[in-house]
């Protein structure tokens, strides 16, 4: 992409506007949700019960404790006993080109630099999977911990979420290979949109169903309980089956696995899946995901809007995500892309969206 194409291109989010608003919005959101959620009404909407003083929002103690968490995490990434696998290659093979003119505001919140490296240190690639998520387990466990010391044991509710997202974060480890294909490494640049995602909008509001139960415990019987486990499966099944068909068709179209499907060839070479996972909705994927989200919001009960917050934002992100993903399929495949739109009709949710 040529200096002139990039500053033509559409922008994103809003333009400047639109990331303004969210540069604001974010964090107070992000706020907002960690007050609620130990106040005693638990309002999704409306005022926070109490504003914390200043005294409260700073301590040097959880700073340093902050450093030494990521000092930790840049240690275990650059240790040398560990597999090294190649991105995707970029459209102007690898030699990045960047717009002379641009707006700061939307530059800083997108970020102009895709992938900022210091020597082997890839910024963007280490917090995608490393501090944010697992410091997500972390505050989880930390909080059934509390709730143990407060009431005698953990209930079965936190132990539900707790272990409902280890199992979401350990996928994400284990198959850490698969995050070079995804849109954030390969489209978006880092900047506070993902910084901030990654090191904070992950941990503390990810870990909201886990706050949520330390202070408004929910009673759960072990028939719902397993239905709940259910729920999480069929969700957990459908994700990680879309996911490693398409890893797998990616890395090797003639492996055994995927030999078989179905494909629509493409201009560029590349061949896009029209049967399995992604002959039924165009993102499988996602539809697994949100079927997670849902399993993991329920052990806090039905009393309260808050805990499902990450259903409803995760939906509107999904949904927004799609349609960022399906412009750039059309721009990129064209005819191919609109021939797998009239096979796969639905995006998400089959026969519905």
């Amino acid at each position: 992409m040529t200096p002139r194409e990039a500053s033509q291109a559409p922008l994103e989010f809003g333009g400047p506007l639109g990331v303004t608003a969210m540069l604001l919005l974010l964090p107070a959101t992000m706020f907002h949700l960690l007050l609620a959620a130990r106040s005693g009404p638990a309002r999704l909407l409306g005022p926070p019960a109490y504003l914390p003083g200043l005294e409260e929002l700073w301590s040097p103690w959880v700073l340093l404790l902050l450093f030494i968490w990521l000092g930790l995490q840049v240690a275990l990434y650059l240790l040398p006993a560990r597999k090294v696998a190649e991105g995707l290659e970029l459209k102007d093979k690898s030699r990045l080109r960047y717009p002379i003119n641009g707006n700061h505001i939307y530059d800083f919140f997108l970020g102009r630099e895709l992938n900022p490296r210091l020597g082997s240190f890839d910024f963007k690639y280490f917090c995608e999977l490393r501090p944010g998520l697992i410091g997500w387990v972390v505050i989880n466990l930390a909080l059934l911990m509390q709730e143990a010391e407060l009431r005698g044991s953990p209930s079965l509710a936190m132990c539900l979420v707790n272990g409902f997202q280890l199992l979401y974060v350990g996928d994400a480890l284990w198959y850490e290979e698969s995050v070079l294909t995804t849109m954030d490494i390969i489209h978006d640049g880092f900047g506070f949109m993902l910084a901030f995602g990654d090191l904070a909008w992950v941990p503390f509001t990810y870990s909201l169903q886990a706050q949520f139960l330390l202070y408004h415990p929910q009673p759960l019987g072990l028939p719902m309980a397993l239905l709940i486990c259910f729920i999480k499966a069929i969700g957990y099944y459908i994700f990680r089956g879309a996911n490693s068909q398409k890893n797998t068709f990616r890395k090797n179209p003639s492996d055994p696995s995927v030999a078989g499907l179905e494909t629509i060839p493409t201009a560029t070479g590349r061949q896009l899946l029209v049967s399995g996972w992604w002959g039924m909705v165009r993102h499988p994927n996602y539809l697994g995901d949100l079927i997670m989200a849902l399993a993991w919001s329920l052990p806090c009960g039905v009393s309260h809007l808050l805990p499902y917050f990450y259903l409803l934002y995760f939906t509107a992100l999904l949904v927004h995500r799609e349609a960022r993903d399906e412009q750039q399929c059309l721009r990129k495949y064209g005819r191919a892309w609109q021939e797998y739109c009239k096979r796969v009709p639905y995006r998400i949710l089959p026969y519905v969206y």
